[in-house]
């Protein structure tokens, strides 16, 4: 498996766990919208990856994502918001605790990776590894296990015993969520753009170890590939993976909702 610089391991997102009422994500017609929190990597003082000619992630990234949430918005279907709409720096644990206090339903992290081998290319979707990876994940899965993190109503009171349970419950059905999100980005992104080989893949990242909230990381190209870099400078071609993503978007609540 291809495994880059940005495979950021350790510090996990220390963020609250909250219980969903059922494995499904529901919605009254007439309650809210669903929030889909778009994250746009990097940001400040983070330039991210640095193409070729100079472009950075961070303006990538955030151009893209603004113009995803534009077209989830105009559905009328779903609530789009940003981790950062401009250019700043957000620590990752935060990224997830906005997601978390915000009440998002699906959390997606938007980026352009770089490689020393400017040849490789395609956009490619990330989902949290299930195996830790080193001593700091496995610590992170300790604490997610901890009956003290479950302090919301249909929790708190509950044996340690019970809580645990709950807990693994609630972590199973956000990774099932999110391999669903990732098979329904993959499918919609191929259609589109030219895709990495085993375009799915798993990392620990920190941005995805939000236990409640279905979270996938995408890479939209590599900005150390000279093709890449040059189309994601481009409105029309984000507009096209915006659009893919917004696909992707609807064909997920649509098995969910």
């Amino acid at each position: 498996m291809l495994i880059t610089r940005r495979i950021l391991l350790g510090a996990g997102a220390a963020a609250r766990l909250a219980l969903p009422a059922s494995g499904a994500v529901l919605r009254a017609p007439s309650g809210p919208l669903p929030l889909v929190m778009l994250d746009p990597g990097h940001g400040g003082k983070d330039p991210g990856a640095i193409g070729i000619t100079g472009t950075y992630e961070k303006h990538v990234a955030l151009a893209a994502a603004k113009e995803l949430a534009r077209q989830l918005n105009a559905t009328g279907r779903y609530h789009a918001e940003l981790t950062r709409t401009r250019d700043v720096f957000i620590p990752l644990e935060q990224r997830v605790a906005i997601a978390q206090t915000k009440g998002a339903k699906l959390f997606v992290s938007m980026h352009a990776d770089a490689l020393t081998d400017h040849g490789v290319r395609g956009a490619s979707v990330y989902t949290l590894s299930e195996r830790a990876t080193d001593a700091q994940t496995a610590a992170l899965a300790v604490r997610e296990n901890a009956s003290d993190r479950f302090a919301g109503p249909g929790v708190s009171g509950v044996p340690p015993e019970v809580a645990r349970i709950l807990a693994s419950l609630v972590r199973q059905e956000t990774h099932l969520g999110s391999a669903r999100m990732a098979r329904s980005v993959v499918g919609s992104l191929g259609h589109s753009l030219p895709l990495l080989t085993n375009p799915r893949r798993e990392a620990s990242f920190v941005v995805l170890k939000a236990a409640d909230i279905p979270s996938v990381l995408v890479e939209m190209g590599f900005m150390s590939n000279r093709d890449d870099e040059a189309a994601l400078r481009r409105p029309e071609h984000r507009a096209r993976v915006a659009t893919a993503m917004r696909r992707a978007v609807e064909a997920y609540f649509a098995v969910v909702a």
